[in-house]
């Protein structure tokens, strides 16, 4: 099973076009069961989505996970689940409010036949503010009797131990690669948290030459191995 996360900055590319059809290009490219996305909304106005939903489940197969409290929106403060939903069955899904200083949040969402729960976020800049929207998230978890991962932009320049002990017993980081800035890929941003024995067979900073112009993060990508004892769903035929 391979989740994604990806910043698209309001498919706003290097060259200061917005192209959402080149976000689902790199989507494509990508090819996974569950992507998380950031910044998928414009900031002003309505909080317009930037990608056409017909777009996405007619070239690539995804549903969105609806969690918006505005018309025009895609997601929940720009964050955005996506799901295959020939191989993947939603069950729940939730907006988790975080302490902030600006329009944040994390979004959640159960998938069957596993019971896993994605939850994808965009945390603060500043440390203070990220550690109090962690432990947040921390107690939202902690008490889960099913595999969870989380994935997103943290904001985070460095590995930062607080990040899996603030999250609860059991969680993992798992830190595919320096992310940001796609100019001059320094910073690994971009991550995940694994809980609940869900274990990673790989994981990668997706670099291609479309993914260097479409937006100022590049992708990460988490494959996943599923251990005994937990349910595996059906993996889609890929061509």
């Amino acid at each position: 099973m391979r989740i994604a996360s990806y910043n698209i900055r309001k498919a706003v590319g290097l060259d200061w076009r917005r192209d959402g059809g080149r976000i689902l290009d790199v989507l494509a490219e990508i090819d996974a069961d569950v992507v998380v996305l950031q910044e998928a909304d414009k900031r002003f106005g309505d909080r317009a989505g930037v990608l056409q939903p017909s777009d996405l489940y007619a070239r690539l197969g995804y549903r969105p996970v609806d969690l918006s409290t505005r018309a025009e929106s895609h997601g929940w403060h720009g964050n955005l689940i996506l799901y295959r939903d020939r191989s993947l069955v939603l069950t729940d899904a939730t907006r988790i409010e975080l302490p902030s200083l600006e329009p944040r949040g994390a979004v959640s969402a159960r998938f069957g036949p596993n019971d896993l729960e994605v939850i994808g976020v965009h945390l603060a800049l500043g440390r203070g503010m990220r550690m109090r929207q962690l432990e947040a998230l921390g107690r939202h978890v902690t008490e889960a009797d099913h595999p969870v991962l989380i994935a997103g932009d943290f904001n985070a320049w460095r590995h930062d131990a607080a990040i899996p002990r603030l999250l609860g017993g059991g969680a993992r980081m798992i830190l595919p690669g320096n992310s940001f800035h796609t100019t001059r890929p320094s910073a690994p941003l971009d991550r995940f948290v694994l809980k609940g024995g869900l274990q990673e067979a790989s994981a990668h900073v997706h670099a291609s030459d479309l993914a260097a112009r479409a937006s100022d993060h590049l992708p990460v990508v988490l494959d996943l191995d599923w251990p005994a004892g937990l349910r595996q769903p059906e993996p889609e035929m890929r061509p």
